[in-house]
């Protein structure tokens, strides 16, 4: 199984065991869906989705089997996965850059991370104990090889430079 990581529960919400789930996945529409298994914690707990809705910041998931409060509870503070093998996307996920190596005529790096702004993403690259933001946005990204797991990115002065 290939899990993925898409949130965290951070509480429930009312008394009937409904899970506030705290989320910037992409295709919330294919993975929040009624019947999709979600696993939470280390221990990869299988559960499915009963019903799903939004609502402010969250997504509000109730499972099946889970009832009440008590029993939503006991998640309290989980991550929760997905097996990425069970659903079909239609395209690369951001997650999936990271491990990428990233390439410019300054540079060169591994994407370790994605962060978010208010603004938008952020790839981090490192290299030799250094740590720089690329934005995630087409001004900066010249191609992703998803083969060969290469972004190569535009040449903009400032954006590795020493000096």
């Amino acid at each position: 199984m290939e899990y993925m990581w898409i949130g965290k529960i951070v509480n429930t919400h009312g008394i009937k065991g409904e899970l506030r789930i705290l989320s910037d996945v992409e295709y919330k529409e294919i993975i929040f869906k009624k019947g999709v298994n979600l696993y939470i914690g280390k221990e990869k707990v299988k559960q499915t989705i009963e019903s799903y809705r939004y609502h402010k910041i969250y997504d509000m998931v109730k499972l099946e089997g889970i009832s009440d409060i008590n029993e939503g509870i006991l998640y309290k503070g989980e991550n929760v996965y997905i097996n990425r093998e069970e659903l079909k996307f239609p395209g690369i996920l951001k997650q999936d850059l990271i491990g990428f190596e990233v390439e410019s005529i300054q540079y060169r790096g591994k994407v370790t991370s994605i962060e978010k702004s208010k603004a938008h993403d952020l790839l981090v690259v490192e290299n030799k104990g250094k740590r720089y933001l690329v934005p995630y946005r087409d001004e900066f990204i010249e191609k992703i090889d998803i083969e060969h797991k290469k972004i190569d990115i535009k040449y903009m002065k400032g954006l590795f430079d020493e000096d």
